[in-house]
């Protein structure tokens, strides 16, 4: 268990820091990032990050997006696109 939580906390360091981060960009050109690629890895703050898609295409079948707003470097609340959130979740069970 030890070995899979380092291994956890590693990868999403790397992750993390290979991530374009949303604090740099401004609120069109993070959206026309998520729009271009589909799904794509950004950091939103230091130390946190997310995977942001367009469309429910790019989750997968168990899942449902949920529409998110994110920090750029000028608005504080950006509607960058979706996330994938499983469908249990979403229902509460």
């Amino acid at each position: 268990m030890k070995a899979l939580l380092s291994f956890v906390v590693m990868a999403g360091l790397s992750t993390s820091a290979m991530a374009q981060s949303t604090l740099s960009m401004t609120c069109a050109q993070a959206r026309q990032v998520v729009a271009s690629r589909g799904a794509v890895v950004l950091n939103t703050g230091p130390t946190t990050y997310d995977r942001y898609v367009r469309d429910a295409s790019f989750c997968d079948r168990s899942t449902t997006t949920q529409p998110v707003w994110v920090r750029t470097a000028d608005t504080v609340k950006c509607p960058i696109g979706s996330v994938c959130r499983s469908v249990e979740i979403d229902n509460g069970r």
